[in-house]
């Protein structure tokens, strides 16, 4: 259906563009503070019974009534940025499930289903895990990859996940994206439909390599192969277990040991902290390709806002650049603000938002399950 309005202003948009980019302008609503009218752009993600769903770019849906549309046009995709490497979502996606491997993985069609789980005994298990239950380490490593056909119905394909991570006793993660080119806004409507919970929302953030390279001597970095005991006791993430060593570590060289497939390179830094105390900071570094993925960079809270995040991120970028990377990307939440004023400033910005889904019926199991960021 198409409304015209006054002046230049047209509804131009249908029911037939579900899934198409768009912009409308609705009015407000009556007797309400503020500006007349409310501009909304993002993926049109269904239109029924009067009723429009708009995904805008970090994954939040706006509800719009009909009755209330002023104006409405299909608009093009963002435009390419001006400054750093070109990124489509997929090459994104695939390189930052590379940094964070599983343990065991299935295809479904297209989709990935991954996990990196641990079973114990029961006294090593930790407090709130169930017996017969195992726990596991990040849900990057530990959730749905769903990078195209599942080859089966939407509602068979879900049921067959839930299963899978089910015998694994694990609960049944989607990981999603949104805010860019050949992001996947209709498949998070259909999850929310259903009854998924979104659990967590991040950015990918990139840029060049060797601009972060060239930010800080680094001189005070060490660089290792490997995640020392000192550097796990500053890392503060729950959940370490041989598991989480294996998925931390994955993709090193001696991953290629025995005609095996040879992974991502991967290194640690740290820098040192005071004696018998944990490092001052740390990072990991995952070089694939062309592309390096920096993580797990963290400042002891006494010495913050003194530049090591940054020596750590220069040393971890020459060493990249030296193995052949020339661009950088890094996943971030999106409240730490902190941070983004630090990746900004080494010439960073935002390229999509990821969210993870979890399945309804383990949504009220999530303090049992044991599986963390």
């Amino acid at each position: 259906m198409e409304i015209s309005a006054r002046a230049r202003l047209e509804v131009r948009i249908t029911a037939a563009d579900v899934g198409k980019r768009v912009s409308v302008r609705c009015l407000g609503e009556p007797g309400a503070a503020g500006e007349k009218f409310t501009d909304t752009v993002g993926v049109l993600t269904s239109w029924d019974d009067g009723v429009l769903m708009i995904t805008r770019r970090d994954g939040r849906s706006a509800r719009i009534a009909e009755s209330t549309l002023v104006a409405g046009k299909v608009v093009p995709a963002e435009p390419a940025r001006r400054r750093g490497p070109a990124a489509s979502y997929p090459e994104l996606a695939r390189i930052a499930s590379r940094a964070w491997r599983p343990v065991e993985s299935e295809r479904l069609g297209e989709w990935e289903l991954r996990a990196a789980v641990q079973e114990g005994p029961r006294e090593a298990r930790p407090t709130g895990v169930a017996a017969g239950r195992r726990t596991g380490f990040t849900r990057r490593a530990n959730s749905v990859l769903p990078l195209g056909d599942p080859g089966l119905p939407l509602d068979a394909a879900l049921d067959a996940v839930r299963r899978w991570y089910g015998e694994r006793g694990l609960p049944a993660y989607v990981q999603t994206a949104t805010g860019a080119e050949g992001t996947q806004e209709l498949l998070c409507a259909e999850l929310e439909r259903r009854g998924w919970v979104r659990e967590v929302t991040a950015a990918v953030w990139i840029g060049a390599l060797a601009p972060i390279a060239d930010r800080a001597e680094g001189a005070g970095v060490v660089l290792s192969r490997e995640a020392d005991e000192r550097w796990l006791a500053r890392y503060q993430r729950k959940g370490m277990s041989e598991v989480a060593l294996r998925v931390l570590g994955s993709g090193s060289p001696r991953s290629g040991e025995a005609g095996s497939e040879v992974g991502p390179s991967v290194w640690f830094a740290s820098v040192p902290g005071a004696p018998g105390e944990p490092p001052a900071a740390i990072g990991r570094c995952v070089v694939d390709g062309r592309w390096a993925g920096f993580a797990a960079v963290e400042v002891d809270p006494g010495r913050r806002r003194r530049g090591l995040a940054t020596e750590v991120m220069s040393a971890l970028a020459r060493r990249a650049l030296d193995e052949g990377a020339s661009a950088a990307w890094l996943q971030v939440e999106d409240d730490n603000r902190a941070a983004h004023a630090l990746y900004a400033g080494l010439g960073m910005t935002p390229h999509h938002a990821y969210h993870h889904y979890r399945a309804p019926e383990a949504h009220d199991r999530a303090d049992d399950q044991g599986t963390t960021e």
